[in-house]
């Protein structure tokens, strides 16, 4: 989207998310980042935009409602999936250890050698 021959038009913002939406599932780093410089571009332009753009991008925003909803879901469920993958490589590692009362979970219930 962006390099030597970048355009001065936007591209529909609702297609903007669903780029993003797609590029993380598939953990597109690359795509992601000119996704991202593609986001940022538009920021710097908010400011000297005519009553005509921001129209425009206003209704955008409602379209594209439903998407950064979504994104916004999925962008949650990879920070926790990575959570949990930072917390098993630091088990691995010896870097962090499970309380007994943590491996039970919350209320107590859980198993700590195979049995209730």
């Amino acid at each position: 989207m962006l390099g030597s021959g970048m355009r001065h038009e936007h591209p529909e913002l609702k297609q903007l998310v669903v780029e993003a939406s797609r590029a993380l599932a598939r953990l597109d780093a690359d795509r992601l980042e000119e996704l991202a410089l593609s986001c940022q571009a538009l920021n710097r332009e908010l400011t000297p935009m005519s009553q005509n753009q921001r129209t425009t991008l206003a209704r955008q925003s409602r379209e594209a409602a439903g998407d950064m909803a979504t994104f916004a879901r999925v962008l949650e469920a990879t920070r926790a999936n990575l959570n949990v993958m930072n917390r098993l490589r630091d088990l691995r590692t010896g870097r962090l250890e499970y309380t007994n009362r943590q491996m039970r979970g919350p209320l107590g219930t859980g198993s700590v050698n195979g049995d209730n």
